[in-house]
Protein backbone atom coordinates (compact mmCIF):
# COMPACT_ATOMS: atom_id res chain seq x y z
CA UNK A 1 0.00 0.00 0.00
CA UNK A 2 3.04 2.42 0.71
CA UNK A 3 4.75 1.76 -2.82
CA UNK A 4 1.76 2.39 -4.40
CA UNK A 5 1.24 5.72 -2.65
CA UNK A 6 4.65 6.69 -3.26
CA UNK A 7 4.27 5.59 -7.03
CA UNK A 8 0.97 8.13 -6.99
CA UNK A 9 2.65 10.81 -5.39
CA UNK A 10 5.42 10.34 -8.06
CA UNK A 11 2.98 10.43 -11.11
CA UNK A 12 1.19 13.40 -9.67
CA UNK A 13 4.42 15.89 -8.79
CA UNK A 14 5.25 14.30 -12.66
CA UNK A 15 2.22 15.59 -14.51
CA UNK A 16 2.29 18.35 -12.35
CA UNK A 17 5.82 19.51 -14.03
CA UNK A 18 4.63 18.56 -17.45
CA UNK A 19 1.77 21.09 -17.15
CA UNK A 20 4.09 23.95 -15.48
CA UNK A 21 6.92 22.35 -18.45
CA UNK A 22 4.15 23.17 -21.11
CA UNK A 23 4.01 27.04 -19.85
CA UNK A 24 7.57 27.49 -20.82
CA UNK A 25 7.84 25.57 -23.71
CA UNK A 26 4.87 27.92 -25.36
CA UNK A 27 6.33 31.20 -24.12
CA UNK A 28 9.70 29.77 -25.35
CA UNK A 29 8.58 28.75 -28.58
CA UNK A 30 6.79 32.11 -29.03
CA UNK A 31 9.54 33.72 -28.43
CA UNK A 32 11.85 32.46 -31.75
CA UNK A 33 8.66 30.95 -33.72
CA UNK A 34 7.51 34.39 -34.67
CA UNK A 35 10.05 36.35 -35.65
CA UNK A 36 11.36 34.40 -38.59
CA UNK A 37 7.48 35.38 -39.92
CA UNK A 38 7.89 38.55 -40.07
CA UNK A 39 8.68 39.02 -43.54
CA UNK A 40 6.05 36.95 -44.47
CA UNK A 41 3.58 38.80 -42.64
CA UNK A 42 5.20 41.99 -44.09
CA UNK A 43 4.74 40.96 -47.59
CA UNK A 44 1.15 39.83 -46.85
CA UNK A 45 0.03 43.11 -45.30
CA UNK A 46 2.54 45.24 -47.59
CA UNK A 47 4.17 47.55 -44.46
CA UNK A 48 7.33 47.99 -43.72
CA UNK A 49 9.91 46.04 -41.97
CA UNK A 50 9.87 48.27 -39.07
CA UNK A 51 6.21 48.28 -38.67
CA UNK A 52 5.74 44.63 -38.75
CA UNK A 53 8.02 44.59 -35.80
CA UNK A 54 5.61 45.56 -33.98
CA UNK A 55 4.09 41.99 -34.02
CA UNK A 56 6.99 41.03 -31.66
CA UNK A 57 7.40 44.96 -29.99
CA UNK A 58 3.71 44.69 -28.60
CA UNK A 59 4.02 41.71 -27.05
CA UNK A 60 7.04 42.19 -25.54
CA UNK A 61 5.86 45.68 -24.10
CA UNK A 62 2.86 44.28 -22.59
CA UNK A 63 4.42 41.10 -21.21
CA UNK A 64 7.49 43.37 -19.40
CA UNK A 65 3.87 45.47 -17.96
CA UNK A 66 1.98 42.57 -16.66
CA UNK A 67 4.58 40.07 -15.46
CA UNK A 68 4.95 41.66 -12.00
CA UNK A 69 1.19 42.57 -11.52
CA UNK A 70 0.30 39.09 -11.87
CA UNK A 71 2.61 37.57 -9.77
CA UNK A 72 1.22 39.46 -7.41
CA UNK A 73 -2.28 38.89 -7.78
CA UNK A 74 -0.74 34.93 -7.13
CA UNK A 75 0.07 35.39 -4.14
CA UNK A 76 -3.23 36.66 -3.47
CA UNK A 77 -5.92 34.80 -5.34
CA UNK A 78 -3.70 31.37 -5.64
CA UNK A 79 -2.03 30.51 -8.23
CA UNK A 80 -4.05 27.65 -10.31
CA UNK A 81 -6.47 30.51 -11.10
CA UNK A 82 -4.29 32.40 -12.42
CA UNK A 83 -1.97 30.13 -14.44
CA UNK A 84 -5.37 28.61 -16.25
CA UNK A 85 -6.75 31.76 -16.70
CA UNK A 86 -3.28 32.55 -18.25
CA UNK A 87 -3.33 29.63 -20.63
CA UNK A 88 -7.06 30.23 -21.62
CA UNK A 89 -6.21 33.83 -22.87
CA UNK A 90 -3.00 32.63 -24.01
CA UNK A 91 -4.64 30.11 -26.26
CA UNK A 92 -7.32 32.79 -26.96
CA UNK A 93 -4.88 35.09 -28.15
CA UNK A 94 -3.04 32.87 -30.51
CA UNK A 95 -6.39 31.59 -32.04
CA UNK A 96 -6.91 35.38 -32.98
CA UNK A 97 -3.89 36.34 -34.54
CA UNK A 98 -4.12 33.23 -36.69
CA UNK A 99 -8.30 33.35 -37.48
CA UNK A 100 -8.58 37.32 -37.36
CA UNK A 101 -6.53 38.62 -39.83
CA UNK A 102 -7.72 35.84 -42.14
CA UNK A 103 -10.81 37.58 -41.72
CA UNK A 104 -10.58 41.11 -41.33
CA UNK A 105 -7.38 41.60 -43.82
CA UNK A 106 -5.98 44.33 -40.99
CA UNK A 107 -2.08 44.87 -39.49
CA UNK A 108 -3.39 46.18 -36.42
CA UNK A 109 -6.07 43.35 -35.85
CA UNK A 110 -2.68 41.19 -35.55
CA UNK A 111 -1.13 43.33 -33.57
CA UNK A 112 -4.46 43.67 -31.19
CA UNK A 113 -4.54 39.72 -30.97
CA UNK A 114 -0.83 39.92 -29.82
CA UNK A 115 -1.76 41.63 -27.16
CA UNK A 116 -4.23 39.51 -25.86
CA UNK A 117 -2.09 36.56 -26.10
CA UNK A 118 0.76 38.75 -24.12
CA UNK A 119 -1.57 39.27 -21.15
CA UNK A 120 -1.87 35.76 -21.07
CA UNK A 121 1.57 34.43 -21.37
CA UNK A 122 2.65 37.29 -18.60
CA UNK A 123 0.21 35.44 -16.31
CA UNK A 124 1.53 32.00 -17.18
CA UNK A 125 5.46 33.30 -17.20
CA UNK A 126 5.12 34.60 -13.82
CA UNK A 127 4.47 32.22 -11.64
CA UNK A 128 6.22 28.70 -13.24
CA UNK A 129 8.85 28.63 -10.69
CA UNK A 130 6.79 29.86 -7.39
CA UNK A 131 4.73 26.80 -8.53
CA UNK A 132 7.71 24.50 -8.52
CA UNK A 133 9.16 25.98 -5.13
CA UNK A 134 5.51 25.45 -3.40
CA UNK A 135 3.76 22.51 -4.88
CA UNK A 136 7.43 20.18 -5.43
CA UNK A 137 8.90 18.82 -2.55
CA UNK A 138 12.30 19.91 -1.62
CA UNK A 139 13.81 16.58 -3.07
CA UNK A 140 12.84 17.43 -6.43
CA UNK A 141 12.98 20.68 -6.58
CA UNK A 142 16.36 20.48 -8.28
CA UNK A 143 14.93 18.21 -10.93
CA UNK A 144 12.24 19.80 -11.73
CA UNK A 145 13.64 23.11 -12.33
CA UNK A 146 16.16 21.49 -14.59
CA UNK A 147 13.18 19.53 -15.99
CA UNK A 148 11.38 22.87 -16.97
CA UNK A 149 14.57 24.36 -17.92
CA UNK A 150 15.49 22.40 -20.26
CA UNK A 151 11.59 22.37 -21.99
CA UNK A 152 12.22 26.35 -22.55
CA UNK A 153 15.86 25.41 -24.66
CA UNK A 154 14.16 23.20 -26.45
CA UNK A 155 11.29 25.01 -27.46
CA UNK A 156 13.83 27.87 -28.39
CA UNK A 157 15.43 25.74 -30.64
CA UNK A 158 12.51 23.94 -32.31
CA UNK A 159 10.84 27.55 -32.60
CA UNK A 160 12.81 28.93 -35.94
CA UNK A 161 12.51 25.47 -37.66
CA UNK A 162 9.00 24.82 -36.93
CA UNK A 163 8.49 28.49 -37.76
CA UNK A 164 10.10 28.10 -41.31
CA UNK A 165 8.62 24.86 -42.10
CA UNK A 166 4.64 26.62 -41.22
CA UNK A 167 5.33 29.31 -42.93
CA UNK A 168 7.03 27.72 -45.94
CA UNK A 169 5.05 25.15 -46.48
CA UNK A 170 1.17 26.13 -44.73
CA UNK A 171 1.19 29.49 -44.04
CA UNK A 172 2.13 32.15 -41.10
CA UNK A 173 -0.99 31.81 -39.82
CA UNK A 174 -0.07 28.70 -38.43
CA UNK A 175 3.04 29.88 -35.99
CA UNK A 176 -0.11 30.81 -34.11
CA UNK A 177 -2.54 28.00 -34.68
CA UNK A 178 0.34 25.67 -33.03
CA UNK A 179 -0.16 26.84 -29.86
CA UNK A 180 -3.95 26.16 -29.53
CA UNK A 181 -3.87 22.16 -29.37
CA UNK A 182 -0.98 22.89 -26.98
CA UNK A 183 -3.01 25.26 -24.84
CA UNK A 184 -6.20 23.11 -24.72
CA UNK A 185 -3.92 20.06 -22.97
CA UNK A 186 -2.54 22.69 -20.57
CA UNK A 187 -5.67 23.73 -19.69
CA UNK A 188 -7.33 20.02 -19.25
CA UNK A 189 -4.43 19.08 -17.41
CA UNK A 190 -3.43 21.61 -15.05
CA UNK A 191 -6.77 21.44 -13.43
CA UNK A 192 -6.49 18.15 -12.75
CA UNK A 193 -3.15 18.23 -11.38
CA UNK A 194 -2.49 21.78 -10.56
CA UNK A 195 -3.01 21.99 -6.41
CA UNK A 196 -5.96 24.45 -5.26
CA UNK A 197 -4.78 26.90 -2.52
CA UNK A 198 -6.80 28.90 -0.53
CA UNK A 199 -7.36 32.79 -1.20
CA UNK A 200 -5.21 35.15 1.27
CA UNK A 201 -6.99 37.61 1.00
CA UNK A 202 -9.11 39.63 -1.70
CA UNK A 203 -8.25 42.35 -4.44
CA UNK A 204 -10.02 45.17 -2.67
CA UNK A 205 -6.45 46.97 -1.24
CA UNK A 206 -4.83 46.11 -4.54
CA UNK A 207 -1.87 48.47 -5.07
CA UNK A 208 -3.50 49.74 -8.61
CA UNK A 209 -1.31 52.87 -8.45
CA UNK A 210 1.68 50.68 -8.05
CA UNK A 211 0.60 48.40 -10.90
CA UNK A 212 0.02 51.89 -13.62
CA UNK A 213 3.18 53.11 -12.59
CA UNK A 214 5.23 49.86 -13.07
CA UNK A 215 3.36 48.85 -16.33
CA UNK A 216 4.14 52.79 -17.66
CA UNK A 217 7.54 52.59 -16.56
CA UNK A 218 8.85 49.10 -18.00
CA UNK A 219 7.05 49.92 -20.99
CA UNK A 220 7.99 52.71 -21.74
CA UNK A 221 11.47 51.27 -20.96
CA UNK A 222 11.61 48.47 -23.22
CA UNK A 223 9.99 50.66 -26.39
CA UNK A 224 13.11 53.08 -26.08
CA UNK A 225 15.62 50.58 -25.67
CA UNK A 226 14.24 48.44 -28.33
CA UNK A 227 13.15 51.10 -31.18
CA UNK A 228 16.17 53.30 -29.93
CA UNK A 229 18.46 52.43 -32.84
CA UNK A 230 15.85 52.56 -35.72
CA UNK A 231 14.18 55.78 -34.60
CA UNK A 232 17.22 57.91 -33.06
CA UNK A 233 18.70 57.81 -29.81
CA UNK A 234 18.50 61.67 -29.66
CA UNK A 235 15.12 61.58 -31.46
CA UNK A 236 12.07 63.48 -29.49
CA UNK A 237 10.01 60.32 -28.89
CA UNK A 238 12.88 57.99 -27.92
CA UNK A 239 14.11 61.26 -25.17
CA UNK A 240 10.33 61.56 -24.16
CA UNK A 241 9.90 57.99 -23.85
CA UNK A 242 13.33 57.39 -21.48
CA UNK A 243 12.09 60.46 -19.61
CA UNK A 244 8.59 58.91 -19.10
CA UNK A 245 10.46 55.43 -18.47
CA UNK A 246 12.54 57.42 -15.46
CA UNK A 247 9.94 59.02 -13.62
CA UNK A 248 7.23 56.20 -13.55
CA UNK A 249 10.05 53.53 -12.60
CA UNK A 250 11.17 56.21 -9.68
CA UNK A 251 7.52 57.26 -8.47
CA UNK A 252 7.00 53.59 -8.53
CA UNK A 253 9.90 53.03 -6.31
CA UNK A 254 8.85 55.46 -3.80
CA UNK A 255 5.45 54.83 -3.72
CA UNK A 256 6.17 51.21 -2.92
CA UNK A 257 8.08 51.79 -0.13
CA UNK A 258 5.35 53.76 1.30
CA UNK A 259 2.82 51.08 0.38
CA UNK A 260 1.27 49.03 2.83
CA UNK A 261 0.83 45.82 0.23
CA UNK A 262 3.26 46.58 -2.70
CA UNK A 263 3.53 44.92 -6.07
CA UNK A 264 7.05 44.53 -5.07
CA UNK A 265 8.83 43.93 -2.08
CA UNK A 266 11.55 46.26 -2.05
CA UNK A 267 12.44 45.56 1.58
CA UNK A 268 13.71 42.01 -0.01
CA UNK A 269 16.67 43.54 -1.47
CA UNK A 270 17.62 44.87 1.81
CA UNK A 271 19.20 41.36 2.22
CA UNK A 272 22.51 41.22 0.57
CA UNK A 273 22.55 38.06 -0.77
CA UNK A 274 18.89 38.14 -2.39
CA UNK A 275 19.96 41.34 -4.21
CA UNK A 276 23.58 39.49 -5.88
CA UNK A 277 21.12 36.12 -7.01
CA UNK A 278 18.69 38.51 -8.76
CA UNK A 279 22.13 40.39 -10.11
CA UNK A 280 23.41 37.31 -11.11
CA UNK A 281 20.19 36.31 -13.05
CA UNK A 282 19.81 39.44 -15.08
CA UNK A 283 23.75 39.54 -15.95
CA UNK A 284 23.49 36.21 -17.34
CA UNK A 285 20.73 36.78 -19.97
CA UNK A 286 22.01 40.49 -20.13
CA UNK A 287 25.54 39.16 -21.62
CA UNK A 288 23.79 35.99 -23.43
CA UNK A 289 21.85 39.05 -25.45
CA UNK A 290 24.84 40.45 -27.41
CA UNK A 291 26.24 36.60 -28.19
CA UNK A 292 21.86 36.04 -29.20
CA UNK A 293 21.75 38.90 -30.89
CA UNK A 294 25.34 39.54 -32.86
CA UNK A 295 26.35 35.94 -33.66
CA UNK A 296 23.66 35.36 -36.73
CA UNK A 297 25.07 38.35 -38.65
CA UNK A 298 28.93 37.13 -37.87
CA UNK A 299 27.52 33.10 -39.25
CA UNK A 300 25.89 35.04 -42.32
CA UNK A 301 28.27 38.24 -42.68
CA UNK A 302 31.47 37.09 -42.06
CA UNK A 303 31.78 33.82 -42.74
CA UNK A 304 29.03 33.30 -45.37
CA UNK A 305 26.52 31.02 -44.11
CA UNK A 306 22.97 30.93 -45.63
CA UNK A 307 19.99 31.79 -42.66
CA UNK A 308 18.79 28.27 -42.81
CA UNK A 309 22.37 26.94 -42.04
CA UNK A 310 23.10 30.01 -39.56
CA UNK A 311 19.64 28.58 -37.36
CA UNK A 312 21.09 25.40 -37.70
CA UNK A 313 24.32 26.05 -36.12
CA UNK A 314 23.18 28.22 -33.62
CA UNK A 315 20.59 24.72 -32.12
CA UNK A 316 24.09 23.70 -30.79
CA UNK A 317 23.71 25.91 -28.15
CA UNK A 318 20.34 25.36 -27.16
CA UNK A 319 21.21 21.49 -27.11
CA UNK A 320 24.12 22.40 -24.81
CA UNK A 321 21.56 24.00 -22.50
CA UNK A 322 19.00 21.06 -22.01
CA UNK A 323 22.17 18.68 -21.79
CA UNK A 324 23.24 20.95 -18.83
CA UNK A 325 19.96 21.88 -17.10
CA UNK A 326 18.88 18.09 -16.94
CA UNK A 327 22.52 17.63 -15.62
CA UNK A 328 21.82 20.46 -13.13
CA UNK A 329 18.66 18.96 -12.33
CA UNK A 330 20.42 15.55 -11.50
CA UNK A 331 22.84 16.88 -9.37
CA UNK A 332 21.35 19.70 -7.43
CA UNK A 333 20.55 18.22 -4.04
CA UNK A 334 23.77 16.59 -3.98
CA UNK A 335 26.16 19.68 -4.93
CA UNK A 336 24.02 22.26 -3.53
CA UNK A 337 23.06 25.61 -5.91
CA UNK A 338 26.72 27.48 -5.36
CA UNK A 339 28.90 25.14 -6.40
CA UNK A 340 26.78 24.55 -9.35
CA UNK A 341 26.68 28.33 -10.02
CA UNK A 342 30.72 28.67 -9.97
CA UNK A 343 31.00 25.66 -12.27
CA UNK A 344 28.40 27.04 -14.57
CA UNK A 345 30.14 30.96 -14.32
CA UNK A 346 33.35 29.28 -15.46
CA UNK A 347 32.24 28.26 -18.81
CA UNK A 348 30.06 31.22 -19.39
CA UNK A 349 33.08 33.19 -19.22
CA UNK A 350 35.14 30.91 -21.31
CA UNK A 351 32.71 30.64 -23.73
CA UNK A 352 32.87 34.49 -24.04
CA UNK A 353 36.70 34.50 -24.17
CA UNK A 354 36.77 32.25 -26.62
CA UNK A 355 34.07 34.22 -28.50
CA UNK A 356 36.36 37.02 -29.04
CA UNK A 357 38.79 34.68 -31.06
CA UNK A 358 36.41 34.56 -33.62
CA UNK A 359 37.50 35.79 -37.02
CA UNK A 360 37.30 35.62 -40.82
CA UNK A 361 39.16 32.22 -41.43
CA UNK A 362 37.80 30.88 -37.62
CA UNK A 363 36.42 27.11 -38.02
CA UNK A 364 33.26 26.11 -38.00
CA UNK A 365 34.35 23.77 -35.52
CA UNK A 366 35.77 26.52 -33.24
CA UNK A 367 32.32 28.27 -33.46
CA UNK A 368 30.23 25.35 -32.47
CA UNK A 369 32.82 24.56 -29.78
CA UNK A 370 31.93 28.42 -29.13
CA UNK A 371 28.32 27.65 -28.34
CA UNK A 372 28.93 24.55 -26.38
CA UNK A 373 30.56 26.24 -23.95
CA UNK A 374 28.14 28.92 -23.73
CA UNK A 375 24.55 26.83 -23.74
CA UNK A 376 26.45 24.42 -21.16
CA UNK A 377 27.01 27.52 -18.86
CA UNK A 378 23.35 28.68 -19.47
CA UNK A 379 22.22 25.96 -19.07
CA UNK A 380 23.70 24.68 -15.92
CA UNK A 381 23.51 28.48 -14.11
CA UNK A 382 19.58 28.76 -14.69
CA UNK A 383 18.49 26.21 -12.76
CA UNK A 384 20.18 26.53 -9.29
CA UNK A 385 20.25 30.47 -9.24
CA UNK A 386 16.75 30.41 -9.87
CA UNK A 387 16.22 27.77 -6.83
CA UNK A 388 18.18 29.73 -4.72
CA UNK A 389 16.14 32.91 -5.27
CA UNK A 390 12.86 31.26 -4.64
CA UNK A 391 14.18 29.24 -1.92
CA UNK A 392 15.06 32.70 -0.21
CA UNK A 393 11.43 34.22 0.41
CA UNK A 394 8.66 33.07 2.11
CA UNK A 395 5.86 31.08 0.69
CA UNK A 396 3.74 34.58 1.21
CA UNK A 397 5.86 36.23 -1.61
CA UNK A 398 6.51 33.37 -4.48
CA UNK A 399 4.69 34.55 -6.88
CA UNK A 400 6.32 38.06 -6.05
CA UNK A 401 9.67 36.98 -6.72
CA UNK A 402 8.24 34.01 -9.19
CA UNK A 403 7.04 36.67 -11.85
CA UNK A 404 10.46 39.12 -11.02
CA UNK A 405 12.61 36.36 -12.16
CA UNK A 406 10.85 36.03 -15.14
CA UNK A 407 11.30 39.78 -16.10
CA UNK A 408 14.64 39.81 -15.25
CA UNK A 409 15.21 36.91 -18.01
CA UNK A 410 13.32 38.75 -21.05
CA UNK A 411 13.78 42.52 -19.68
CA UNK A 412 17.54 42.65 -19.58
CA UNK A 413 17.80 40.49 -23.12
CA UNK A 414 15.74 43.31 -24.64
CA UNK A 415 18.04 46.43 -23.07
CA UNK A 416 21.24 43.97 -23.97
CA UNK A 417 20.19 43.67 -27.45
CA UNK A 418 20.20 47.56 -27.67
CA UNK A 419 23.42 48.28 -25.83
CA UNK A 420 25.60 45.51 -27.45
CA UNK A 421 24.14 46.99 -30.80
CA UNK A 422 25.62 50.06 -30.11
CA UNK A 423 29.37 48.55 -29.28
CA UNK A 424 29.41 46.86 -32.58
CA UNK A 425 28.45 49.79 -34.50
CA UNK A 426 30.35 51.85 -32.44
CA UNK A 427 33.92 49.62 -32.48
CA UNK A 428 33.52 49.04 -36.15
CA UNK A 429 32.84 52.63 -37.10
CA UNK A 430 35.65 53.90 -34.90
CA UNK A 431 38.38 51.34 -36.13
CA UNK A 432 37.15 52.17 -39.96
CA UNK A 433 37.94 55.76 -39.58
CA UNK A 434 40.59 55.07 -37.98
CA UNK A 435 42.10 52.83 -40.82
CA UNK A 436 40.64 55.00 -43.42
CA UNK A 437 38.46 51.98 -45.01
CA UNK A 438 35.96 53.02 -47.40
CA UNK A 439 33.56 51.13 -49.61
CA UNK A 440 36.37 50.93 -52.36
CA UNK A 441 38.78 48.71 -50.06
CA UNK A 442 39.52 45.62 -50.78
CA UNK A 443 36.98 42.77 -49.59
CA UNK A 444 39.44 41.18 -47.10
CA UNK A 445 40.08 44.44 -45.13
CA UNK A 446 36.56 45.42 -45.01
CA UNK A 447 35.38 41.76 -43.51
CA UNK A 448 38.62 42.58 -41.04
CA UNK A 449 37.28 45.30 -39.80
CA UNK A 450 33.19 44.08 -39.50
CA UNK A 451 35.32 40.92 -37.71
CA UNK A 452 37.13 43.62 -34.98
CA UNK A 453 33.13 45.22 -34.37
CA UNK A 454 32.26 41.57 -33.44
CA UNK A 455 35.34 41.28 -31.21
CA UNK A 456 35.00 44.49 -29.39
CA UNK A 457 30.93 43.05 -28.54
CA UNK A 458 32.18 39.73 -27.74
CA UNK A 459 35.08 41.51 -25.33
CA UNK A 460 32.21 43.16 -23.64
CA UNK A 461 30.46 40.24 -22.86
CA UNK A 462 33.59 38.38 -21.65
CA UNK A 463 33.51 41.16 -18.96
CA UNK A 464 30.22 40.76 -17.72
CA UNK A 465 31.29 36.69 -17.25
CA UNK A 466 33.76 37.98 -15.29
CA UNK A 467 31.55 40.19 -13.29
CA UNK A 468 29.10 37.10 -12.85
CA UNK A 469 31.79 34.97 -11.92
CA UNK A 470 32.96 36.54 -9.10
CA UNK A 471 29.50 37.47 -7.68
CA UNK A 472 28.81 33.05 -7.82
CA UNK A 473 31.67 33.39 -5.08
CA UNK A 474 30.01 35.97 -2.86
CA UNK A 475 26.61 34.44 -2.96
CA UNK A 476 25.24 32.07 -0.57
CA UNK A 477 22.30 29.32 -0.83
CA UNK A 478 20.09 30.50 1.90
CA UNK A 479 16.56 28.85 2.54
CA UNK A 480 13.61 30.56 3.99
CA UNK A 481 12.24 29.36 7.71
CA UNK A 482 9.19 28.58 5.60
CA UNK A 483 10.99 25.95 3.16
CA UNK A 484 13.80 25.19 6.42
CA UNK A 485 11.67 22.20 7.51
CA UNK A 486 11.70 20.33 4.19
CA UNK A 487 14.87 21.04 3.76
CA UNK A 488 16.02 19.43 6.93
CA UNK A 489 13.87 16.05 6.44
CA UNK A 490 14.79 15.90 2.64
CA UNK A 491 17.99 17.37 1.55
CA UNK A 492 21.39 17.83 3.39
CA UNK A 493 21.46 21.42 1.62
CA UNK A 494 20.66 23.10 4.77
CA UNK A 495 20.61 26.69 6.22
CA UNK A 496 23.67 28.99 4.84
CA UNK A 497 26.02 27.64 2.49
Amino acid sequence: MENTENGDSLAKYGLLILSIALATFMASLDGTIVNIALPTISAAFDISSSTVSWVSTAYLLVMAGCVLIFGKISDVIGFKKIFLSGFVIFTLGSFLCGFLPEIIDSFYVLVGSRIIQAVGGAMISAIGPAMITTFIPMSLKGKAMGIIMTIAALGTALGPTIGGFLTQYMSWHWIFFINVPIGIIAVVLGTKVIPATTARGDLSGFDKSGAALIFVGLASLLFAVSEGNALGWTSPVIAGTFILAVASLGYFVWHELKSADPILELSLFKNRNFLLTNLILSLVFFSYSGINYLLPFYLEYVQGFDTSSAGLILTSLSFAMMFAGILAGAVFNKTGGKVLCIVAAFALAAGYFLMTKLGVDTTLGFVVLCLLTIGFGLGLMVTPISNMIMNSVSRNHQGMVSSLTSLERFAPMTIGIALFNLVFIQGMTTIAAHRGVTLDAPVNIRMSVLASGFDLAFFVAFIFGIVILILTFIVRQEIHPDFAHDAEKEEPVTGLI
